[in-house]
């Protein structure tokens, strides 16, 4: 498939995004610091700059055999005439050798609590060290982070952290898992797979937060290195993922099968937007199909929308909506069903199927009471399937 043009060559929106930008020379883009309100784990003796590139050779590339190279790392596969830049802006054909541009230059290199990846059936108020790049191969017109994800790496501060020197920054802040969150982890694969490797071998987690567009075999590679994800299911509506989110259903929820069949702990993370993805029979299919497919202990976050990027004309969503959707979830024979971004809701905590007491008390991203041991629910001994030790 062609890249479109305006993936190849500088948007028309470059120059707003540099004005925003220009501002993040800690490394990370001024507007997410703003909103996560939590400090940036400072990489120790890290080289940083704006537009701080390094290219390096990249896997999952064919030669066309007419002079392109075709990206087999997600569904769109670019096919790149040389100098040419994917829909991703961060894979790119030189001289005949596929390259990445973000290999070892993380944006964001952050220390962050598990709950607001989220992963609540993952070691309860322990935390962790997030790492994300520049760049993404949707183009979702609510994104959170469209200031890191969907520029160019040129126009973004940078480290230079290679792999090993993650880990160390892990490990010197006492923490015992890695996670590549935030921004989209795909387009950074080789990276992610070199640290994820060493974070295996170290005894740490490898926590993986995706919007999981991405071909089978890459996929089966990752998925034998990840501990836990957390999926991000834009809808349940084919015609939403290519009209907001510029992507395709069908490889995400192969995907999630994909991660199920590897043993994979998953949870999935749906954002209701008023109007668009919020109507109720969509989502009881949705959950149906998690509980088919997926496993009825599936945990499945249902996020608040707030106004962002491209949709700032749309109000954040009722409470109301979300308690909705959590009600058809639990009704569909969903088990742990949670409420994301609305502090102090019933929805953050975690609930045992088997006598209904609270197994886990959140508020916010605030752990308050544990009562499990090893998994197990301490009132009835029912098993939690999650990432407990």
């Amino acid at each position: 498939m062609q890249p479109d043009p305006a993936h190849v060559t500088e948007s028309s929106e470059s120059e707003s995004r540099r004005r925003l930008l220009k501002a993040g020379a800690c490394g990370i883009c001024a507007l997410c610091l703003a909103r996560t309100g939590v400090s940036l784990a400072q990489p120790v003796m890290a080289e940083s700059g704006l537009g701080l590139v390094r290219p390096r050779p990249a896997a999952w590339f064919e030669d066309t055999g007419t002079g392109q190279l075709r990206c087999q790392l997600c569904p769109w596969q670019c096919e790149l005439s040389d100098g040419q830049t994917g829909r991703c802006k961060v894979r790119r054909n030189h001289e005949g050798q596929g390259q990445t541009l973000v290999h070892s230059n993380p944006v964001l290199v952050q220390e962050e609590p598990l709950e607001r990846l989220p992963f609540f059936h993952v070691r309860p108020g322990s935390r962790t060290l997030a790492v994300s790049t520049a760049g993404c191969n949707m183009h979702c017109k609510f994104c959170e982070v469209w200031d890191m994800a969907l520029v160019d790496p040129h126009e973004v501060h940078a480290y230079d952290m290679p792999p090993e020197q993650i880990i160390e920054q892990a490990r010197m802040a006492g923490l015992t898992s890695i996670s590549y969150a935030f921004g989209e982890p795909v387009v950074f694969y080789e990276y992610m797979v070199e640290v994820a490797r060493k974070a295996k071998a170290e005894g740490m987690l490898n926590l993986l937060h995706t919007a999981a567009f991405i071909q089978p075999e890459p996929l089966e590679e990752l998925a034998g290195l990840m501990d836990a994800v957390n999926v991000d299911l834009k809808s349940f509506d084919p015609a939403f993922y290519r009209d907001v989110v510029s992507g395709d259903m069908q490889p995400v929820l192969d995907a999630l099968l994909r991660f199920r069949k590897a043993g994979v702990h998953i949870e999935i993370t749906n954002v209701l937007i008023p109007g668009m993805n919020d109507d109720p029979a969509m989502i009881e299919k949705m959950c149906r199909w998690i509980r088919d497919e997926i496993g009825a202990d599936t945990p499945v976050h249902f996020a608040r929308f707030y106004p962002l990027y491209r949709l700032t004309n749309l109000p954040q969503t009722p409470v109301s909506v979300l308690d909705r959707a959590r009600q058809i979830a639990r009704d569909s024979g969903l088990n742990h069903v949670y409420v994301a971004k609305v502090t102090g809701h019933e929805g953050e905590n975690t609930f045992c199927p088997g006598c209904g007491h609270k197994a886990i008390s959140r508020l916010g991203f605030i752990v308050d009471q544990v009562d499990m041991v090893d998994g197990h629910c301490k009132h009835c001994d029912h098993h939690i399937p999650g990432r407990w030790n």
